[in-house]
């Protein structure tokens, strides 16, 4: 099942939206996708499906850009602007359940971002999956440094061979945010969380540990 359709109005132009909500639901995720994949990509997919199979609703969205079928994405403001407006229609679909936001890569980026300037409305914390800390061949923090300023809880889901964000440099950037950040690390897992066959682990075993982690993670902050 891949959801219900939905619209959202980003300033002058409007992007389209899935709203997956579970027969019993716990929370509601605003998910927000990478710069190269649309909110269609089977990763995305697959993830929404573990999710709605953990009791979490999901609203995933396009960034204006992608709606547009340009490849090169939207400047800041236009990326920022859209979260703001996803949120927004998640929390009208939440109706009082816990509400989350965040994406993968440079969604979740954006998402921090956006929360950085200003904290978004009614958000109990922000789940990332793979935060991209850094270009590849490129290490830094330089896009870390926005966190300090997010007054929300997060929780950074990272692969242990993650191109775009070397653990020897994410978790003092997590320990440096103190117990707003939880850093949990997915086990022989790249950018995309795809794993070597020879881990002995399946695409749906890792996608699985990403969403129960995700819902015990949102059922401590809900608490």
């Amino acid at each position: 099942m891949s959801g219900s359709e939905r619209s959202i109005a980003v300033g002058d132009t409007v992007v389209s939206a899935l709203w997956r909500r579970p027969r019993v639901a716990r929370a509601v995720l605003v998910l927000a996708h990478g710069a190269g994949a649309g909110m269609r990509h089977a990763f995305m997919a697959a993830l929404v499906e573990a999710l709605a199979a953990e009791k979490i609703a999901t609203l995933r969205y396009q960034f204006p850009y992608m709606e547009a079928g340009r490849r090169s994405p939207d400047r800041a403001p236009r990326l920022l602007a859209a979260v703001r407006a996803a949120v927004a229609a998640g929390r009208q679909l939440a109706r009082g359940l816990p509400l989350f936001a965040g994406g993968k890569s440079m969604g979740g980026r954006m998402t921090s971002r956006a929360a950085a300037a200003e904290p978004l409305s009614s958000v109990a914390g922000l789940v990332f999956f793979s935060f991209p800390l850094h270009p590849p061949k490129k290490p830094g923090i330089e896009r870390a440094a926005h966190l300090s300023e997010v007054e929300h809880s997060m929780l950074f889901l990272q692969g242990t061979r993650d191109p775009l964000a070397g653990l020897d440099l994410m978790e003092p950037v997590c320990r440096r945010l103190g117990r707003r950040a939880v850093l949990h690390r997915v086990e022989g897992a790249d950018h995309g969380f795809a794993v070597l066959k020879r881990s002995g682990r399946t695409a749906g075993e890792v996608i699985a540990e990403l969403a129960s982690t995700t819902r015990g993670w949102m059922d401590q902050i809900a608490r």
